[in-house]
């Protein structure tokens, strides 16, 4: 089907979707520009990002219009004062195999970014427009939404002429689809300035690349080139993880009403709005307001923590000793509590002033109410309030609050819910034994979850105490007990005698003995993918079958040196690589290799899903050894530098004394990213450190992460002059 029948049917089916008055606009689109001025004969880009709504996508431009689709197309109103360099590009487009097009497509999801760089002829003001054509489809209903519309960049200032600029831009490769102006040759180009992760320009910054380690401390030009990072990547990751961690939370809610504090309150509580002199209607607007007073109370401890936390909170909660061990002191004592060796209660006057306010009764009376429940079941959900802050200070600054709301939405539900149809509290059971075999499954959680924090703080300091084997050794144990404990087979100081075995316990017994078999072959090398982002990396395995003679780590090729910081740190896979960027880069020169990079982080979760999912496969993992030169920068690493190696980076004015600091500071200043893992391929004799290609993120599709380092490979081959096969 050629693109002018498919766009006439497309057409039709937007004017039959008028004619019921709903009209669909799942594609938003915004202008920005490189850079806000430029010179007579520079070249700058113009930038189109696209918000699309979610179960939507949209066409990009780098795929053949005979497959049927409209890709993304520009036509620019003709201007004399600037001319278009190359074709229209996409970034970080997707490619699959249409079935129904039987062709090759790329598109977006989420958001998309087209560019098209252009060189200005004239001064003055300029203001270019465009026409977009482009078309989203969702696979829902199989509906298509063609979009047609006027795009506008500018107006920027032209000024005059420009010095010739060194050829030290990004090689990208090249768009298929053409736009409909002339376009000049390309010139060398220089690379852009960063974008954030909406693609709009980043603030102007003094690019100073940080100073390598192992030699004398030299700041970079003032005119530094800094790289766009992949910036669609990690809006949808952010956002992924901030839904799973809200239902995680919403989870958590549900476990805490089923503990023995909580669950007898539920009757009573609801017991008092219904049998109130009230009418039915105010009754139930009461229990709202009682539901809607405990998701406040905890709402704000989440925004509180959050405050406290700031902008640097989250790394120095995730890698930082003391608040690691506080966090792992906090979940083995809770642990403890939750089988019974003691009970923590809030002081006694505390609670007697919250229950007086709430005895006054009227709206505020409600409120306090809300607050005397949440400080008597402290006992109870204070363990798992903590667990879900715990996990949340880890991540971004906005999860405490996402965590707090999902916890308590799934804890006032109930109050409420009854409350409006207290009918429905006959059909809940009894209070009794099983409310305290809850608790103690709980307990046993709590403790395993501990195991995380101590583990975090024993990579960043080399402690060396809680290897992978140790952990795995805990945790098998842990669930197995948990398992038998769940048969029956031993009772704890609080539990009541066990008749017969239920059917719901035996299931949950199942779980938790299926979870210890799962573990076991991770004592012998198994990578156990599922938990990669919370065990310790797979090294120094005291029992494993698949261990090289001489260790886990191979020895370094005669040929090479040995890698810096080798001592404490190790690449995943046996892979022999370095720990120091230039180290690494005079490694690959004799090699005549391109450079691997490899931003990560001890404390990083899917840094550790990436080595177990993607590098794991064979060729992937055959690509990294025998083609690159790998290095791997952790950011949150606290080995302390000589202090010869110190130095205050240009960015923020900070010292960094640290190896972790250091490169956190290098990945920041040089390539306008902070987030890991993030992947950069270099060749080692570019002394402006411009990537062979776009640098990538968190990519768990084998493929695409294959085909990132085929392509680096064939750039760096190509800048050589080598054959590329």
């Amino acid at each position: 089907m050629n693109s002018s029948v498919f766009k006439f049917l497309a057409f039709l089916l937007l004017l039959s979707g008028s004619v019921s008055a709903q009209i669909f606009v799942p594609t938003h689109l915004s202008t920005t520009l490189s850079q806000p001025k430029a010179k007579v004969g520079e070249e700058l880009d113009l930038i189109i990002n696209a918000r699309i709504e979610d179960k939507w996508h949209l066409y990009a431009t780098d795929f053949s219009e005979d497959v049927g689709p409209i890709p993304f197309t520009l036509k620019f109103t003709p201007n004399a004062t600037y001319a278009l360099v190359g074709k229209l590009k996409s970034v970080n487009s997707h490619h699959e195999h249409d079935d129904i097009f039987n062709g090759d497509v790329a598109f977006w999801e989420k958001t998309g970014q087209i560019r098209q760089r252009i060189k200005v002829l004239q001064p003055g003001s300029l203001s270019i427009k465009a026409e977009a054509d482009y078309q989203t489809c969702t696979d829902v209903d199989g509906r298509c939404v063609p979009g047609n519309e006027m795009v506008t960049f500018g107006p920027f200032m032209i000024t005059g002429s420009a010095v010739p600029a060194k050829a030290t831009g990004v090689v990208t490769p090249p768009a298929t689809i053409k736009t409909d102006a002339p376009a000049v040759a390309a010139a060398p180009t220089t690379a852009t300035p960063a974008t954030d992760t909406a693609g709009q320009p980043a603030p102007a910054a003094t690019a100073t690349a940080a100073p390598p380690t192992t030699e004398p401390v030299a700041a970079a030009p003032a005119d530094a080139p800094r790289i766009a990072p992949a910036a669609p990547l990690a809006p949808a990751s952010d956002a992924g993880s901030l839904w799973s961690f809200g239902l995680l939370a919403f989870i958590s809610g549900l476990a805490a009403l089923i503990t023995p504090c909580v669950f007898p309150m539920i009757p009573m509580t609801v017991s008092f709005f219904t049998g109130s002199k009230d009418s039915r209607g105010r009754g139930i607007l009461k229990a709202v307001v009682y539901g809607l007073s405990i998701i406040v109370i905890y709402t704000i401890i989440g925004v509180v923590v959050a405050r406290l936390l700031g902008e640097e909170g989250p790394n120095f909660m995730a890698t930082h000793w003391l608040p690691n061990l506080l966090f792992f002191t906090v979940f083995v004592v809770f642990g403890l509590s939750f089988l019974g060796l003691f009970e923590i209660t809030l002081p006694h006057q505390l609670v007697s002033k919250t229950d007086e306010q709430a005895d006054k009764g009227g709206w505020l009376g409600i409120f306090f109410m809300a607050f005397t429940l949440v400080l008597v079941s402290f006992s109870c959900t204070g363990p798992i309030v903590a667990t879900v802050l715990g996990l949340a200070a880890r991540g971004q600054t906005l999860a405490p609050v996402v965590g707090m709301l999902g916890f308590s939405l799934a804890f006032a539900l109930p109050f409420t819910l009854f409350a409006i149809f207290p009918s429905w509290l006959k059909s809940l059971p009894r209070s009794g034994g099983w409310l305290n075999t809850v608790k103690v499954v709980l307990g046993f959680v709590e403790l395993m979850l501990a195991l995380k924090f101590l583990s975090m703080v024993d990579l960043a300091y080399h402690w060396g105490v809680l290897t992978r084997d140790v952990y795995l050794v805990l945790w098998v144990v842990l669930s197995a007990l948990l398992g038998m404990y769940l048969l029956g087979k031993f009772r704890l100081s609080h539990d009541s005698p066990l008749d017969h075995l239920s059917v719901g316990r035996l299931m949950l017994a199942v779980l938790a003995f299926a979870f210890t078999v799962y573990l076991i072959p991770g004592l012998f090398g198994a990578p156990l993918p599922l938990l990669a982002g919370y065990l310790p990396p797979q090294s120094k395995h005291d029992f494993s079958l698949a261990a090289q003679p001489g260790g886990m780590a191979p020895a370094a090729s005669a040929s090479r040196e040995a890698p810096r910081f080798g001592e404490f740190l190790e690449l995943p896979h046996n892979i022999e690589g370095y720990f120091d960027l230039e180290q690494a880069k005079r490694v690959a020169r004799l090699e005549n290799k391109p450079v691997f990079v490899d931003f990560t982080g001890h404390a990083c979760v899917n840094c550790r899903k990436m080595e177990a999912t993607v590098w794991s496969d064979p060729q992937v993992l055959e690509r990294l050894r025998r083609d690159y030169v790998v290095v791997a920068l952790y950011v949150d690493d606290k080995t302390e530098l000589p202090e010869k190696e110190w130095y205050v980076s240009p960015r923020d004015k900070q010292q960094k004394t640290t190896l972790g600091k250091q490169n956190a500071d290098l990945q920041v200043t040089r390539y306008g990213f902070n987030a890991q893992p993030y992947y950069v391929l270099l060749d080692p004799n570019d002394t402006t450190g411009q990537p062979l290609t776009q640098p990538v993120a968190y990519e768990p599709n084998v493929a695409q992460f294959s085909q990132f380092l085929q392509s680096g490979l064939t750039q760096f081959k190509q800048k050589k002059g080598v054959a590329v096969r």
